[in-house]
């Protein structure tokens, strides 16, 4: 099945419409960054045609993907859950380090452009019905606050479509605001729809 792609002013995105893990290729005129990129030959091919490449960003630790080949691939740097991403636009915010989960996220000031990889995301197992953009579960009761600091007009995430327009800011503030709240109506409603997928799974393991 091919990938979602999105058309971005400043780059591409494509989205594994099964998992609904999404990278992301932004145009610089430092050359092109892939984000979490996953090896999809139609994906890569439209991504070569934007440019050279900089260099793989790997936001999240546990993120591992296709990062490492890729940049071995196309003889770039691959920057794992980096501090710094030295001769980008980017600044590169700090939003978890704790043991087993340490995570970076990019703004783009001259893009409005907000990427994050885990602690934000837009399938219902983050927003469970409430808004475009949600908290992962396991951050509910601890929301990643740094990222207030920033007013979006583009907000790219490692799982689900990316969000773009000038409620942005408001769905991420709606996200980050409501998140404690909802933490326990949050985690019966996962814990239901984890279930669920895995009776589809067991049901169509069964068919075949």
């Amino acid at each position: 099945m091919p990938p979602d792609y999105d058309e971005l002013p400043f780059g591409l995105s494509w989205t594994d419409p099964r998992l609904m893990r999404s990278s992301h290729a932004l145009l610089t005129e430092q050359g092109v960054w892939l984000i979490d990129p996953v090896d999809d030959a139609e994906a890569l091919e439209r991504v070569a045609a934007l440019g050279a490449p900089a260099a793989v960003l790997q936001l999240l630790d546990r993120h591992k993907r296709d990062c490492a080949g890729i940049a071995e691939r196309l003889g770039v740097a691959h920057l794992q859950v980096p501090d710094a991403a030295p001769g980008s636009p980017f600044e590169v915010i700090r939003v978890l380090r704790r043991p087993g989960w340490r995570e970076s996220a990019l703004w783009w000031p001259e893009q409005r452009a907000l990427v994050v990889a885990e602690a934000l995301g837009t399938t219902e197992h983050f927003t469970l019905g409430h808004g475009p953009v949600g908290v992962h579960p396991l951050l509910r009761l601890t929301p990643p606050g740094v990222l207030r600091s920033y007013l979006p007009d583009h907000l790219l995430v490692g799982h689900g479509h990316s969000v773009h327009g000038s409620h942005t800011a408001a769905a991420v503030e709606h996200a980050l605001e409501g998140s404690r709240s909802g933490a326990p109506k949050a985690l019966v409603r996962l814990g239901a729809l984890l279930a669920g997928q895995a009776t589809r799974r067991a049901t169509r393991s069964r068919a075949r």
